[in-house]
């Protein structure tokens, strides 16, 4: 599979437009080569540098979403027309949805992650990113990555 953005290329900066320093949407994705056993696909984008890239403690997860159908081609800008039957968890803010780069210090990196799957995932309590990645477990048929990378900007 191929994972990638009209907005930002594999290893460059993800525009202010899609970060805390501008309108926090989520970029628009496009995808690929989706095997034809899958079932279902999950986007997981998360950031491994959290919270400074030079002595990184956790990595922080800005958006989870499961249950995509596999015959989606992407998501559009925005994140909020999802294809029918999409799932979202929850994010490190305890919420669902997007949100975006906001890095405390240092250039972060960005990893958008596709997994397709050859199963649905089942209703989640608590859709966390653990969580969908526990219940995904034993049932990756493909995955592709796109990373981008965000310097916060200071006033």
């Amino acid at each position: 599979m191929e994972l990638s953005s009209p907005t930002f290329a594999l290893w460059s900066e993800i525009p202010v437009r899609h970060t805390c320093d501008g309108d926090d949407v989520a970029p628009p994705l496009q995808w690929q080569g989706v095997p034809d056993r899958a079932a279902s696909l999950v986007l997981i984008v998360d950031d491994p540098d959290a919270p400074d890239p030079a002595a990184p403690r956790t990595t922080w997860v800005h958006w989870v979403l499961y249950d995509i159908p596999p015959a989606a081609t992407g998501l559009p800008e925005g994140g909020l027309q999802l294809p029918a039957g999409t799932r979202e968890g929850l994010n490190d803010w305890g919420r669902q949805g997007y949100g975006g780069p906001c890095p405390p210090v240092g250039r972060h990196r960005y990893f958008f992650k596709l997994y397709a799957l050859d199963r649905m995932l089942p209703a989640l309590a608590w859709p966390t990113k653990a969580a969908v990645e526990q219940a995904m477990s034993g049932h990756v048929l493909a995955q592709a990555e796109l990373i981008g990378t965000y310097l916060k900007r200071r006033p």
